[in-house]
């Protein structure tokens, strides 16, 4: 540029000294030959200074860059423009731990021209950069996904995932005796993790190595019977034992894998705690045992009677009638993630010695008698105590020392299987429960102790259960009846029948044909009235019959 100024200020100065000196031919020749040098020099200079393209033949020499629409700059070469867009994504790429999708389309395009200003690669690459930044469509998060069971969170990084588990370690090791830590896991072929619980060596563990290593270099210079001395061992105390936690690990296997997910799918430590660690009111299903009532269900299972009474649509009160083998549905407040560890504990206890039981194969298994009443007695020990999380679940005794002895419960009981009972009669609607009633006649009982099956009259009754038939015949307000005893001491009756079809003293099985239904005896209607006696007294039939 400085050789262009010159020949300018060169044809300036011979052009004003012309105004003053005759113009001869030598001198228009001179002015001539310094224009076409001006000139000369004016063309070469274009294609000398940085930034403009030489002309070639050989077709587009010339590229405009565009990324999304958008004119980035200059480029002498098409593949040039194409590693400049590699180089911004590359830049972005590594600026950002996470996963970035972004809207981005190149277009080149090519024209072939004498000259022309290049853009400079820096100032290309910054624009691409601004643009991609403006068309980030979606941004994905390094992150991690444990999984347990059917439930998944989704935390930032290895570091919360190790805090979360260890948290919920330390509340049962307060004094760290356990680390924890995510390792690859074996069953796995992808690149999945677990959970790791280990324990660490105490301190009294350490200096009884160290003790156990000092032993064996002093046994060495020995082989005499000094060695047997050495070697033999000291009976443990109850004071040898390490107490405290001495297992822990989870319930449930835990897995954990990379992913990327978006910002709003990652929670917080706290937030993956309460889920997977906390108590949440998990469903489940209560099935009615022989003797329940609403009430003592509701205690079983700590729910209010009027909660229980809104979770199942088979209650329409805390009134309502149960019956054995009724299926109610209850929460159970339970994590999804439960801790199992053990304590080593001392105890100094009043005790119990465990029932022993003396069997008798001529008894059914609802019969039972106590031959020796216990008496408790006193120890020192250490127990190991199992535990799902704050739930005791067993304990061992590791060693004790018994300062009373207990005397133990001896109870002699039967092995025989007792016998069923069937609903006596096909078909039928419940007219009568057991229990409290409004009398339906004169002379009928307030308080039902049986179950009333509408029927028609003649419809077949069968035994209940296999027995001898202790009454058949006329009952006075029951009208016609049938009782049977039967092998475990229980009792059934059949009453307001049209016809017994069986006899006292006879031998009769399950499902037997014994009468036809009625409406004989103090009665509103035909209908089979149904007892069980157990040790003598009436007890709801619907909680026995299978």
């Amino acid at each position: 540029m400085a050789l262009f100024i010159v020949t300018i200020r060169v044809f300036a100065i011979t052009k004003e000294n012309g105004r003053n000196m005759r113009f001869t031919i030598h001198n228009k020749r001179l002015e001539f030959a310094y224009i076409k040098t001006t000139l000369l020099v004016l063309f070469c200079t274009m294609f000398l200074v940085k930034g403009y393209v030489p002309f070639e033949e050989s077709g587009e020499n010339y590229f405009h860059v565009y990324l999304n629409g958008e004119e980035v700059g200059v480029v002498n070469d098409r593949q040039h423009a194409e590693n400049l867009f590699i180089e911004a994504r590359r830049k972005v790429a590594s600026d950002n731990t996470e996963l970035m999708f972004i809207d981005a389309e190149l277009e080149v395009k090519g024209e072939e021209v004498l000259w022309g200003h290049i853009s400079d690669d820096s100032l290309i690459i910054s624009r691409m950069l601004e643009i991609l930044d403006m068309n980030v469509m979606e941004t994905m998060q390094q992150s991690y996904t444990v999984k347990v069971n059917e439930t998944m969170l989704n935390l930032r990084s290895t570091d919360e995932i190790r805090a979360l588990f260890r948290q919920a370690v330390a509340q049962y090791d307060p004094k760290g005796r356990f680390a924890v830590d995510l390792v690859k896991d074996p069953s796995r072929a992808a690149a999945a993790m677990t959970v790791n619980i280990v324990e660490q060596a105490s301190e009294k563990e350490l200096q009884a190595a160290r003790d156990a290593q000092f032993r064996a270099g002093i046994q060495g210079f020995l082989a005499t019977a000094g060695e047997e001395i050495i070697a033999t061992s000291v009976q443990k105390s109850l004071s040898d034992y390490e107490l405290g936690i001495s297992q822990i690990a989870f319930d449930k296997q835990v897995e954990i894998v990379e992913a990327y997910l978006p910002e709003n799918q990652l929670i917080s430590m706290e937030e993956a705690y309460q889920e997977l660690l906390m108590c949440q009111d998990v469903p489940s299903e209560y099935i009615v045992q022989s003797g329940d009532t609403l009430s003592e269900i509701s205690i079983k299972v700590n729910i209010p009677m009027d909660e229980l009474v809104a979770m199942n649509s088979s209650l329409d009160s805390v009134n309502s009638t149960i019956r054995v083998g009724d299926k109610l549905t209850i929460t159970i407040p339970e994590p999804e993630l439960s801790l199992l560890h053990t304590q080593d504990v001392y105890v100094e206890e009043i005790y119990d010695a465990p029932v022993q039981y003396v069997d008798n194969t001529s008894w059914y298994t609802t019969q039972t008698k106590v031959l020796q009443q216990p008496s408790a007695g006193f120890r020192k020990a250490v127990l190991r105590i199992s535990y799902e999380n704050d739930t005791e679940k067993d304990r061992e005794v590791l060693d004790q020392v018994v300062l009373k002895e207990a005397v133990p419960k001896i109870v002699e009981r039967g092995t025989k299987i007792p016998p069923t009972y069937i609903k006596p009669i096909s078909g039928g609607r419940i007219s009568s429960y057991f229990g409290k009633r409004k009398a339906p006649t004169k002379g009928a009982s307030t308080y039902h102790k049986a179950v009333d099956w509408a029927i028609p009259r003649g419809t077949a009754v069968k035994a209940s259960c296999g027995g001898t038939v202790a009454k058949a015949g006329w009952g006075s307000g029951y009208g016609y009846v049938v009782y049977i005893n039967h092998d475990d001491g229980r009792q059934t009756r059949y009453a307001h029948l049209s016809k017994v079809l069986v006899k006292a003293g006879q031998r009769v099985q399950q499902g037997d044909l014994i009468a036809k239904s009625g409406n004989t005896g103090v009665s509103s209607g035909p209908h089979l009235h149904f007892e069980l006696l157990i040790n003598g007294r009436q007890v709801d039939p619907l909680k026995y019959i299978r």
